[in-house]
């Protein structure tokens, strides 16, 4: 999966040019769904090679995940990563804003807490975008959050620079509310379009 979400990191292209420390846009947006409490995920994989190629991961509980990630997830990188001092990673620009980010992650906006508990994240290799496999992942991830996990909606953030990112979301029954932070969409499940 960190593979994966370096590979889409760059507004779902491939972001290894931008690293020095290709494992950063992973440790940040991936791993810590797999490790932590209140969280979900599903994988798409190919049927010939059983190889990983898309996941959507998600947390049921924002505000519990932030602060099992602010506990023990954020304070287990920093040594690893120092954003300051001395020991300052040196890398490319990318890789200092995550060094930043694992040394100071801003909490989700209420707004989007508010209309949601749930979020998600998204990410299929390039060859396997606008093939459909997006709805699937996402109709999966609905499906888990309405019907095993008793929500009733579900938000997400996305990269200002992904355009095609945005109108495939609103054509699925995303939309900005009323208050939303700019790069934040939502889904009421009464709204799904699958």
């Amino acid at each position: 999966m960190s593979k994966i979400c370096l590979l889409t990191s760059d507004a779902g292209k491939s972001g290894e040019a931008l690293h020095d420390y290709p494992e950063l846009p992973g440790l940040v947006w991936a791993v810590p769904y797999v490790k932590l409490p209140y969280t979900w995920g599903f994988v798409m994989e190919r049927d010939d090679t059983k190889e990983v190629v898309g996941y959507i991961l998600g947390a049921t509980d924002t505000r519990a995940f932030e602060k099992a990630a602010k506990e023990t997830w954020w304070p287990s990188l920093r040594p690893k990563y120092p954003a300051e001092g001395e020991l300052k990673i040196v890398g490319k620009p990318a890789d200092e804003r995550y060094a930043k980010l694992i040394s100071n992650m801003d909490p989700i906006e209420q707004e989007s807490v508010d209309f949601s508990p749930a979020h998600f994240h998204i990410d299929i290799l390039e060859e396997y975008q606008k093939k459909g496999w997006g709805k699937k992942l996402i109709g999966r991830g609905v499906e888990y959050l309405r019907d095993e996990a008793g929500l009733d909606g579900v938000f997400l953030g996305m990269d200002m620079r992904n355009v095609d990112a945005r109108r495939f979301y609103e054509r699925l029954g995303f939309r900005r509310w009323s208050g939303a932070p700019e790069h934040s969409v939502g889904l009421k499940f009464s709204d799904w379009r699958y």
